[in-house]
């Protein structure tokens, strides 16, 4: 049997922040730890059926980075879904938000490069 290994680095700041986040894995086709600004690892509780999440962020993350990492995890969860159950409707909505936190997005960005011009 396979075994694969996920492994997190985490440094924090004095008031427990993260100042810098790693990662590696046995399945990793880039060899070495690779350093990211954000996490979101979720696992699923089958005996209490509820979901345990741990997101993480470097405190140098930009805001509109930050927003458009949850609109793709959204848009990951989208296809992990259809994957996983089958259920078209249940996709596609997720992607419809998906479209939607894009587009506001999009404007925010738009806002923001005027404002620094």
């Amino acid at each position: 049997m396979k075994h694969s290994e996920i492994n997190f680095k985490i440094q924090l700041d004095d008031q427990n922040i993260p100042e810098q986040i790693s990662w590696s894995a046995t399945d990793n086709p880039n060899e070495g730890i690779e350093e990211t600004k954000a996490i979101l690892v979720a696992t699923w509780d089958p005996y209490h059926k509820g979901t345990l999440t741990l997101p993480l962020w470097t405190k140098d993350m930009e805001v509109l980075d930050m927003k458009r990492f949850f609109i793709e995890v959204v848009g990951t969860v989208a296809d992990a879904s259809l994957q996983a159950t089958g259920d078209n409707f249940f996709a596609q909505e997720l992607e419809a938000v998906c479209r939607t936190l894009s587009s506001h997005l999009q404007k925010e960005i738009v806002a923001a490069e005027k404002g620094n011009n």
